[in-house]
């Protein structure tokens, strides 16, 4: 099948984009996607504007419980932002370019730092329920199997044939996430390792998880990874964390299950601590640098 019939072609990006600039004023130079259960960021916007997935061109729905399904313009500490409530996932019958279109819609916006949250099992024993973990590098197992966003056809005016990805993941934001998480008394939850992106929508076997580990992830989800790579693809500054919402169950005695209520409650528990992470973050970027980084 050809881009334009999955989606995700520069043509059917920019119808979007253009029908998105018709209809708001704001002109977002940071993208936030919220993940299970953290919808509540979009809620920080000052001066909203939201438009439902359903209203907009060529845009998929999202059927996940916990994803809003709506895009949220407006601005975070002065900041205009676009944000995501709820996202696309492999598991909804999406094809993958259907997917991350919002990253470059986004792109075609404006935007040029991508900031991303997610709920995830932790492999790594150390992690807690409720920690936060920066994403520093992704495993893609999807993209093992040659499901990966940027088949098919390249368009140039998105990005090269075989970008880069062993930066994947913005070394001074993950930085600056330290720094903050340190002013904001937030460092003995805050952690840094591997995520590992999975199909869905079942819950991973006890042999995944304990595969999994071995290879050197430290936390297991259904997305994240595949947006990262079309925004790096594009160019975009990435920045993605992940809110430990279960223990990864990696021992055949356990009496554990993984389920998606546990996801949501621990979001709720914690989601006020990741609002006030991820504005104040907002609020210290530097746009002279963003545009620094983005044109070298």
């Amino acid at each position: 099948m050809s881009e334009s019939t999955i989606g995700g072609s520069y043509e059917e990006c920019r119808t979007t984009a253009d029908w998105l600039l018709k209809h708001t004023q704001v002109r977002p130079i940071v993208g936030i996607v919220c993940g299970s259960g953290l919808s509540a960021l979009a809620d920080m916007l000052k001066d909203p504007q939201v438009f439902k997935y359903c209203d907009i061109p060529n845009f998929p729905r999202s059927t996940v419980r916990g994803h809003a399904g709506q895009l949220v313009f407006g601005t975070l500490k002065g900041k205009p932002c676009v944000c995501m409530q709820g996202r696309f996932h492999l598991y909804e019958g999406h094809p993958i370019q259907k997917i991350t279109l919002p990253m470059r819609v986004f792109k075609l916006l404006g935007v040029k730092t991508m900031l991303m949250t997610n709920a995830a099992g932790g492999l790594n024993q150390d992690y807690k329920v409720g920690d936060f973990m920066v994403i520093k590098d992704h495993i893609n197992m999807p993209g093992f199997a040659g499901v990966n966003p940027l088949s098919g056809p390249n368009d140039d005016r998105f990005g090269v044939r075989f970008p880069c990805m062993s930066d994947a993941y913005d070394r001074e934001l993950r930085q600056l996430a330290h720094d903050v998480a340190g002013e904001l008394g937030f460092s003995d939850f805050l952690k840094e390792g591997v995520y590992c992106v999975l199909g869905g929508p079942s819950f991973e076997t006890i042999a995944e998880c304990r595969m999994l580990h071995r290879l050197g992830g430290d936390a297991v989800g259904m997305s994240t990874a595949h947006e990262v790579i079309v925004a790096r693809h594009a160019g975009m500054r990435c920045f993605a964390m992940s809110l430990i919402s279960n223990r990864a169950v990696m021992d055949y005695d356990s009496r554990e299950k993984a389920n998606h209520d546990e996801v949501l409650e621990t979001g709720k528990q914690r989601a006020k601590q990741m609002e006030v992470l991820v504005s104040t973050m907002v609020a210290r970027l530097d746009d002279d640098e963003n545009n620094d980084k983005n044109n070298s």
